[in-house]
């Protein structure tokens, strides 16, 4: 067993097995290594993104932003 693995078993649907090792000899590889890269796959397809920050201006415009005070915006929106 190669180092830093840990060895597990699975119970497999004989159909499936049977198609996993065509599939195998197909593609050149043994059923192992076609196993670890489909969990792999998944694996990754499900690690969400990392988060980054907005940056704003979402849309840039043609001009230069327009540059509000907090106050000025409360005038705007409720009078």
């Amino acid at each position: 067993m190669p180092p830093k693995t840990v060895r597990t078993s699975l119970d497999i649907p004989v159909l499936l097995y049977r198609q996993l090792q065509e599939t195998a000899q197909h593609r050149g590889c043994s059923a192992r290594a076609l196993i670890l890269r489909s969990i792999e796959r998944e694996v990754r397809e499900e690690t969400p993104a990392p988060r980054t920050r907005v940056k704003l201006p979402l849309v840039p415009g043609p001009g230069e932003p327009i540059r509000l005070t907090n106050e000025e915006i409360y005038d705007i929106v409720f009078s």
